[in-house]
């Protein structure tokens, strides 16, 4: 059994709820626009279970900011060539700092527990798209799923070329979107969130070119997915961007861009 495979169940049941409960409110169970809502229900769900993990990467990217002063005081007073003595009490300094200014010992790894359930949606999306039953997706909800259509285009067809102007219109619609979203929220509400005092110009660089790529990315993925996956990329991709979008409006990084702008209009 893969190590997703509850993560992917448990996706199916809420994904399977919401259909059944959109239908009970008079939906049309084979309907495109009921599966899209589905997805969005779905992507919803997940997204307000995982805000604690959200709040405490706030929290932890604050305590980081005030404690880097006092960090790269203690690695300028280090200097390039300590001896074991010296770097012990660095280290031992450097963990009292954190332990002032509430840095986690554990880091990132909260924010990274949530890796394997957005692999399990992607798979999950994936399957059932492609005709796979997973849990609760029973072969009748995958079918129906399957069959479903958003301007004639089924959910489950993917590529841009070859169903006609209609099915271009479609997938290229959702996978630009989707693009154009995920570039918006890295580079101007991400990187205006973001400390890059102190970093190499290197990583500052590969910082500015990271939103094109992952851009380029989703619009060369979008000719190979199945459409019913590039609608769960839009859904994602507005919640993110709605969400970083207030974290640096409401609770922005001491020291960044969007923490001067806060600032300024207090």
């Amino acid at each position: 059994m893969s190590p997703l495979a509850p993560i992917k169940h448990a996706l199916a049941a809420i994904l399977a709820a919401a259909h059944d409960g959109l239908t009970a409110l008079g939906a049309d169970p084979a309907a495109g626009l009921t599966w899209l809502l589905c997805v969005a229900a779905v992507v919803v769900t997940l997204r307000l279970a995982l805000l604690p993990i959200v709040v405490h990467g706030v929290r932890q990217a604050h305590a980081g900011a005030r404690a880097r002063p006092h960090l790269q005081e203690l690695s300028s007073r280090l200097g390039t060539r300590p001896d074991r003595d010296s770097l012990r009490q660095h280290l031992e300094e450097r963990r009292m700092v954190s332990a002032e200014h509430g840095v986690s010992r554990l880091g990132c790894l909260p924010v990274l527990l949530q890796l394997p359930v957005w692999l399990g949606l992607y798979h999950l999306i994936s399957d059932v798209s492609s005709g796979t039953a997973v849990g609760a997706m029973g072969p009748a909800l995958v079918s129906s799923l399957g069959a479903a259509s958003v301007l004639g285009v089924t959910l489950a067809g993917s590529g841009y070329l070859g169903g006609g102007p209609a099915h271009l219109a479609v997938v290229a619609g959702l996978a630009l979107t989707a693009a154009t979203l995920s570039y918006v929220t890295q580079r101007y509400v991400v990187a205006s969130n973001t400390l890059t005092e102190g970093l190499p110009e290197a990583m500052v660089a590969a910082q500015r070119i990271v939103p094109a790529v992952s851009a380029l990315g989703l619009v060369m993925a979008g000719g190979v997915v199945p459409v019913a996956l590039l609608a769960y990329w839009v859904c994602n991709s507005a919640w993110t961007l709605g969400q970083t979008a207030a974290i640096a409006h409401w609770f922005p990084t001491p020291g960044t861009p969007a923490h001067a702008r806060r600032a300024a209009r207090a």
